[in-house]
């Protein structure tokens, strides 16, 4: 008998989606190197970093200068005062969380990935169009996947229906990637008594929180039972421009007896296989929600909104079905074609980077993706040629 591979990954796509945009792109640039190209395919933040961060990182580099002072390992779970002014954020939304319920992390898409080994083997039950960590760590683990369809009938966001039998590991994201949809508090509390009926968890992806502008939940636990049956988790990347810094957190509420047991799990995981987040990144994300931190990321943020405002707008104009970029900074659109070949339409025609649909599952079919994370020179010079 020899070691073999774990044969799970062979079911995976050949290629993780940006990674085949990356190739696209690079592929594109050899063959036209005087052509400019606007790269709106990837959530990845432009600019500075705040003000309040930059000073944090410089103050804490101060810890390290002195063996009095000096930070090593950090604590398992983060250092509390990182933790004290995320359950302080949380209160803006009437959300009283136990510090003791909150991990801090190097970002959403590693808790998102790592979370399910706290689970026996279960379903997935994953919407389509979907964010595809989802897909591939369930993959990965062997677990079965249902998928919920999300479409304009149901305004991308499906509910429980009577054919879901059982129990499920529930992913929700909202504001939505890559749809830009947002979950009302009427919806969610569907998928909460669902889940407490049937004894699913819900992992909520919260990542885009920051950007949400209507009347909408910031939070899961701010739906009544949530709190039985939830795992949220958030990051400091989209927020607060953390992309590079690795940053995120993910809430498991221990006051509940059903999902301390959970915790406990997760903080056993945490402990084994990970070392936490420097003290000096967690200085940085604790600045940032300050008054001051908050209102300087918020800046950010509405800059990000208006670049999708821009977006939308030409694509309306064109006659395009168009969604996302009120709450969200991903504008969805509707490009009625295989979403590839609208890719490559796009990339040597206009000489603009998006994400093909398709790349987000079967639901992604027929749609293409434009990110708002840009320069707004960019996007203006990207309206100039759809314009034209």
């Amino acid at each position: 008998m020899t070691v073999e591979i774990n044969k799970n990954f062979c079911s995976l796509e050949d290629n993780y989606l940006f990674s085949k945009i990356r190739a696209k792109k690079r592929d594109y640039e050899e063959k036209h190197p005087d052509q400019i190209i606007i790269n709106l395919g990837v959530g990845d933040v432009i600019g500075a970093l705040t003000e309040s961060a930059i000073n944090a990182l410089k103050s804490g580099i101060e810890a390290y200068k002195s063996v009095e002072n000096f930070k090593g390992y950090p604590p398992e779970q983060g250092y509390p005062f990182l933790r004290e002014k995320i359950v302080n954020y949380y209160k803006k939304f009437n959300v009283n969380l136990d510090i003791d319920s909150i991990f801090i992390s190097d970002g959403a898409k590693s808790d998102l990935s790592n979370i399910i080994e706290i689970f026996s083997d279960l379903t997935a039950l994953i919407p389509t169009p979907v964010y595809p960590v989802y897909v591939d760590t369930n993959i990965i683990k062997g677990n079965k996947i249902k998928y919920l369809e999300c479409i304009p009938e149901n305004n991308f966001l499906p509910l429980p229906n009577k054919q879901l039998k059982g129990s499920y590991l529930i992913y929700l994201c909202s504001p939505n990637n890559p749809t830009g949809a947002v979950f009302s508090y009427e919806d969610l509390k569907k998928w909460v008594d669902f889940a407490n009926s049937t004894g699913s968890i819900i992992i909520f992806d919260s990542a885009y929180e920051a950007f949400i502008r209507s009347g909408v939940p910031h939070s899961i636990f701010e739906i009544e039972g949530s709190e039985n049956c939830s795992i949220e988790i958030a990051s400091f990347s989209k927020r607060a421009g953390f992309t590079g810094l690795r940053l995120g957190y993910t809430i498991i509420n221990r006051k509940s007896k059903r999902m301390n047991e959970f915790a406990l799990c997760w903080a056993r995981r945490q402990a084994t296989e990970f070392n936490g987040v420097s003290y000096l990144i967690q200085k940085a994300g604790e600045a940032t929600l300050t008054e001051l931190g908050l209102a300087e990321c918020q800046s950010k943020i509405d800059y990000y909104l208006k670049n999708a405002e821009i977006i939308k707008k030409v694509f309306i104009d064109k006659g395009f079905n168009v969604y996302g970029g009120t709450d969200s900074p991903y504008i969805w659109i509707d490009c009625k074609k295989d979403s590839w070949e609208f890719f490559d339409e796009m990339l040597e025609k206009y000489q603009i980077v998006g994400t093909a649909g398709a790349g987000f599952g079967k639901g992604g079919e027929h749609f293409y993706r434009l990110s708002a994370f840009a320069l707004r020179k960019d996007i203006l010079l990207a309206v100039n040629r759809l314009k034209k």
